[in-house]
């Protein structure tokens, strides 16, 4: 790399096609936020069917992030990445020409296909064709793709919310970024990695000069190249059984409970209901809360550009516990603001009279308030002209209460997107060996795509069975019990090559990776790399501690092969 440590354009171009998928990820699961509140007024929905209308993305993604991982190492990278592009516009038609409320869940479940293979390859594609220094940086610009596309659904829904028929066209918007990254497939390169697997070499060195750029040594590209060769000929891991081996399911298992965390941290809540939460919160009409939801979303993006200039240099284990400590603060206050706005009462009364606040009465699809009356009421009720589902702020506590749960749900926003909102992707992509990467990625998506829909299709349940409060409480707690998992498992994959992050789980005990991040960290590398280019005795030295460390992984293999069998035969 040169001294600049920035990338040729190249890479940058590559990255821009690839991270499309995660635009069209984070629009198609943000424009339902906005186009909901619209639906059920339209379509008379229940709570039941406005959670299974956000989830039916989700139940498509848990398949789609599933079963891509076997066809990413049968096809390559590059044929998933189009052929997600192609069942994105699919989706994208049938949710436009909906007719009827399951026709709708059909498209949102052909979506969530294309939402769960984009998700658990871009990440991968791309860590697979960054250069370690900045390995980091690029990968989470797919976040910030997500995020990015969760702001424009925003936007787009609240220039459409006073439109007749405008979901439609919020649904119609998300076929377009698909259709231009399909035009950009003619130029995006293969992994590397897989052209190697596949015995193409000459094209790997090619892509790999292309992506080091012109002003590298060729023994660099070289030494990369070396990297692979040596990281395929030590593992033999290619089959779904292989990953219950010590060696591969202890990354598994830090991957699983990385995406286990994102979506049980509730933040999707935020993103898919944040126009339904802000009406809760009183915000008048549904254009005022979409407007707000728009604040949400910007901050999101915002702030997963901070982590993009900061990963690389902070680390990406930092940079999770300080995401889990502010998330869990968020929380707690934004239940306490509910409990000015609603109280803590279930919504669960016999009659709409018991409710004693409009937030509480909003809730229950069997009541409206009257701003009049200041009292609830079924709705239809003859006896008053009034009647409304939106909550106006009268008092000065409710309007506390308004500002602090909007203050406290960015605050909340923000500290997701500094770590957990793209930590577990990154980390993801670096942590398993060649052979498995694309399979254990899936499954890792795949348990992010299942406690996702358990969260999308139970939070306004538990809103009315436990309280709003009670529900982000909930959510804190879960917070508490990821802190310490990650404070105790969790290594540092910073300044690493893909091939020498898995000897951070050689060895024995809960946390070998303690013991051994000081031998395969490079710190003497990244500071030559930084200090101006490449000298002579700098790359010597480099290309020798690479293959020490080689040979150690190759040492350590061996030594760990009494350990390395599954462990249901132990």
């Amino acid at each position: 790399m040169a001294a600049t440590n920035r990338p040729p354009r190249f890479v940058y171009f590559v990255v821009f096609c690839i991270t499309i998928g995660g635009l069209l990820f984070g629009y198609d699961t943000g424009v339902i936020s906005g186009a909901l509140v619209v639906i059920k007024d339209d379509w008379h929905l229940t709570n039941t069917q406005q959670e299974f209308i956000v989830g039916g993305t989700t139940l498509g993604a848990i398949v789609g992030g599933l079963f891509s991982g076997y066809f990413a190492d049968r096809w390559g990278r590059r044929v998933i990445t189009c052929l997600s592009s192609i069942v994105f516009i699919v989706g994208a038609v049938i949710m436009t020409f909906s007719t009827h409320y399951s026709v709708l869940i059909a498209g949102r479940v052909v979506v969530g296909l294309a939402v769960g293979a984009a998700s658990m390859v871009v990440p991968i594609y791309i860590g697979e064709l960054a250069p370690k220094e900045v390995r980091g940086r690029l990968v989470t610009l797919n976040v910030l793709a997500i995020t990015g596309g969760q702001l424009i659904a925003y936007l787009i829904a609240w220039a459409l919310a006073d439109v007749h028929n405008g979901w439609r066209w919020m649904f119609a918007v998300s076929a377009f970024p698909a259709v231009v990254q399909l035009c950009c497939l003619p130029w995006l390169p293969e992994s590397p990695r897989v052209l190697i697997r596949r015995g193409q070499e000459d094209k790997a060195r090619a892509i790999l000069r292309r992506v080091y750029g012109s002003k590298v040594p060729e023994s660099l590209v070289e030494d990369e190249l070396a990297s692979v060769h040596q990281s395929m000929r030590t593992e033999n891991a290619s089959r779904y059984r292989d990953l219950l081996r010590t060696i591969n399911l202890r990354p598994l298992l830090v991957a699983c409970m990385l995406q286990l965390m994102q979506q049980f941290s509730g933040f999707n809540t935020a993103m898919y209901y944040s126009a339904t939460i802000l009406k809760m919160a009183g915000f008048s009409s549904t254009k005022s809360a979409t407007q707000f939801s728009i604040a949400i979303a910007a901050t999101n993006m915002v702030m997963t550009i901070v982590a993009i200039l900061i990963i690389d240099r902070f680390g990406r284990r930092r940079l999770l516990l300080v995401s889990f400590v502010g998330m869990i603060v968020g929380l707690v206050l934004l239940g306490i603001a509910f409990i000015f706005i609603v109280g803590l009462v279930k919504i669960t009364k016999d009659s709409c009279g018991e409710y004693v606040k409009c937030g509480a009465c909003a809730l229950d699809d069997r009541c409206q308030w009257s701003p009049g009356s200041m009292l609830c009421a079924n709705n239809g009720n003859s006896m008053y002209s009034d009647l409304t589902t939106s909550c106006e702020s009268i008092t000065t506590r409710d309007k506390a209460g308004t500002w602090m749960a909007l203050a406290s749900l960015i605050f909340y926003v923000a500290l997701y997107a500094v770590g957990l909102g793209n930590v577990p992707w990154l980390v993801q992509s670096e942590i398993f060996a060649q052979g498995i990467r694309s399979k254990a990625g899936s499954i890792a998506t795949a348990t992010n795509w299942t406690s996702n829909f358990i969260v999308s299709v139970t939070f306004l349940t538990m809103t009315l069975h436990i309280t709003a409060s009670g529900t982000f409480w909930l959510y804190a707690g879960i917070l508490l019990v990821g802190l310490c998992l990650v404070y105790l498992f969790v290594p540092e994959t910073k300044g690493l090559k893909l091939e020498d992050v898995q000897q951070l789980f050689m060895g024995g005990g809960i946390r070998p990776y303690r013991r051994k991040a000081a031998a395969v960290t490079p710190k003497n590398v990244d500071e030559d790399d930084s200090a101006g280019g490449h000298s002579p005795s700098s790359l010597l030295s480099h290309t020798q501690r690479h293959r020490e460390v080689a040979v150690g992984a190759t040492s350590a293999r061996a030594g760990d092969e009494i350990d390395d069998r599954p462990l249901i035969s132990r």
